[in-house]
Formats: C-alpha cells, structure tokens, sequence
C-alpha cells in the first residue's frame, strides 16, 4: 500500500512553514495519541503517519530531499529509523511535544539521562571599561573573575579521592522518572539524581560532591583596535565549571568607553572643538591640534571663519574594528572673544567698529540676524 503524502498527513500546505508544520503536529499528536484511544488501530496507524510525516518535515534538508523525490528520497532505510515511526510506538516525539506544552514537572532538564552527564557551566558576564585611547590602539590586559573551577581534590568527579559517579539506583541512569496520570504517561527529573544518571557514593569532602569550587581566576585579554560600546569579546570554556566534569561554560566581556575630556566619538569619526583666536578667525592663520594618536597636527584656519565651521581631516578618526580603515576627524571652531584687553586694545576695537556702515560690512550674520528680527515683527503687526 502506497504511503500518504506527509503534508496530507499534517493537513498543511507544501508552503507551510515551521511554526504551522509544528503547530498541526502538535494537535494531531494529542488527538490520534494511542493513549488517549486505546485499542484503536486506527487511530495508532495515524499517530505513527503524523509522527513520521513531521520527523522529516521539520527537517530542512530531509524535507527538501522529500519536496523534489518523494518518498523514494528515504528508501532503504526511512526516515525516523525507530525514533517515530518505528518500533517505539512514537512515544519520543510525543514526549518533546508533551514536555514543550506543559513543562518539566520537577523542574528538571530533558536531555541529562541517556549519557549520565551533568549541567554544563553557567555562562558569565564581565563588564570592563576602556578609555577611548584604549579602544583606538588596543590592549592586553589581565582581569580577576570571581568563578566556580574544578575541584582539585576529586578532579571534578565529586567522589571522595576521585571516585567515578555510580548509575542512579532511581531511574537507572536515565535521569527522568515516569508516572501514569490519566490517559497521560507524565515523565519529570528523577529526584535523586537531579536528571544526571549518577549519584555519589562517598561525596568529595572539599567540594561536597559539586566537583567544583568557589575561585578567583585571572585571564589575560587582548582587546582589539577600534572596539566601540557594547562591543562583546567571548572567552570559550571559561566561564562556570560544569558539575562533576561537565563542559565548562563561557566568559563574556561587555567593553563600555569611558567619555573623553576633548574627543566626542560617533562610530569612527571623531569631533573635537578647539577654540580659535578672534584675530586668527578674521584673518586666516594656522592652529595646532590633538589627535587621538596623542600628537599634534599643524592645520589652515581660512581667512573669516565664524564659530561652529567645521575642518575635515581625513584617516585622523577612530581604527575600524577588525579593519586597516579609519574614519576622520572633524574640527569644529570656536571663536573666542578677547579678554583683559589694554585701553588702547580697546580704542582699536572701537576704530575697527566704526559706525553702522562699517558694522554691517565687517559683522553680516549679526547685522541680518537683527533685520530678520524686525521683519518678523512687522509680519506680526500685520
């Protein structure tokens, strides 16, 4: 007999995608589930159709395989091998969908029985601080993290003198328990082993039987070049050593830059304000600046130039993270008002004033900003 197309199976279209794929297995799941009809052999041959047809559609690559030879694609051996449609009665995919739906009873983590191994470290966050002239050339620089570590004493198995873990008397090394409750099979962590499979016989004195330990560590950090806020450097095995000899997990570093006393920063360009002589800003000049490169450069104030003009130097801005590129640097001008001026100083700057001829030439901004004004105010009048 021929076998049903998967997608008639789920009753979903050939463009379904993951999120409806899943969502009618799971209805077809509980409705054809052998335990809510039992003595029903139709109902059990739709349950193992439902749970083959999804084993290989929620799979991108069997399904492609699936979508272009049919069910030719799988001959020789078919899909699922025994996990859905053999054997075992589909009770393992009914159970993820189970578990999924309505939790871990006993709080629990599916996936510790099977292999006897224990939780995998904690990943661990450290949050550093860098001057912006740290994040421009990069360092390396070691930092002290509060940590748990592998005990020496049992070497991370827990047992007193390294002793190796024994299979849990409870589950039998499975880690997961099972009781019936209704037309339901209720599966949850095994109390005693805590969902690793294993127990301690004789508890290791120093650790207590964790194989693991309260330490600082000290590591060593190469920070790159061109790093910005937020930027995020991962230290693999690092972090949490895993209970008794479990992978260790990650360390974190969330880098922050500390604000500058002269350098604004917007990703690689850098803003600085210099303040500009009045005489030097009416009359063209050159002024020395800073660089983040901690030097000064020589640069050509034009003839006239007013408060807030900006100079643009090029390659003079922030290193690009993991690149040879930079961005510029930008100038903003800041014309300064002389002060403590002589008598005579200011006899000059009167002669220089004139009268209002003479401000109108010299001083346009301020001299229209003011018939702008009056403009406004006769439109008002109006």
């Amino acid at each position: 007999m021929a076998k049903r197309d998967y997608y008639e199976c789920l009753k979903v279209s050939k463009d379904a995608d993951a999120a409806e794929l899943k969502k009618a297995y799971r209805k077809l799941a509980m409705e054809y589930h052998p335990d809510r009809n039992p003595d029903d052999d139709e109902a059990e041959k739709n349950f193992k159709e439902v749970n083959e047809a999804y084993e290989v559609l929620k799979d991108e690559d069997k399904r492609a395989a699936y979508d272009r030879f049919g069910h030719a694609a799988f001959e020789g051996g078919g899909p699922g091998g025994g996990g859905f449609g053999g054997g075992g009665g589909g009770q393992g995919g009914f159970a993820d969908i189970f578990e999924e739906m309505f939790g871990d009873f006993m709080g629990g983590s599916r996936g510790g029985g099977g292999g006897g191994g224990a939780g995998r470290g904690s990943d661990l966050r450290y949050n550093m601080e860098v001057t912006l002239e740290e994040a421009f050339n990069g360092q390396k620089t070691d930092i002290r993290v509060p940590t748990s570590v592998i005990c020496d004493s049992c070497t991370g198995t827990g047992g007193e003198g390294g002793a190796a873990p024994v299979t849990c008397g409870t589950c039998g090394g499975a880690g997961r328990v099972r009781s019936q409750s209704g037309f339901f099979t209720v599966e949850r962590g095994c109390p005693t082993c805590q969902g690793t499979g294993q127990t301690i016989a004789d508890p290791c004195k120093s650790c207590g039987g964790a194989g693991r330990k309260q330490k600082d560590k000290t590591l060593s950090v190469n920070i790159p070049s061109g790093v910005e806020e937020g930027t995020r450097i991962r230290l693999a095995g690092e972090g949490e050593a895993g209970l008794r000899g479990a992978p260790a997990g990650d360390l974190y570093i969330f880098l922050s830059v500390k604000p500058h006393r002269f350098f604004k920063r917007d990703q690689a360009d850098l803003y600085v304000r210099v303040p500009v002589p009045m005489t030097v800003a009416s009359l063209g000049g050159q002024i020395e600046v800073p660089t983040i490169e901690g030097k000064l450069v020589r640069i050509t104030i034009p003839e006239g130039t007013p408060t807030g003009h900006q100079l643009r130097l090029r390659g003079k801005g922030m290193k690009v993270l993991r690149s040879e590129s930079r961005g510029d640097m930008f100038v903003q001008i800041f014309v300064e008002t002389p002060v403590n001026l002589t008598k005579k100083q200011k006899e000059l700057l009167k002669e220089f004033t004139g009268d209002d001829k003479s401000v109108k030439k010299h001083s346009p901004e301020s001299t229209g900003f003011l018939d702008k004004v009056k403009d406004l105010w006769e439109d008002l009048r109006d």
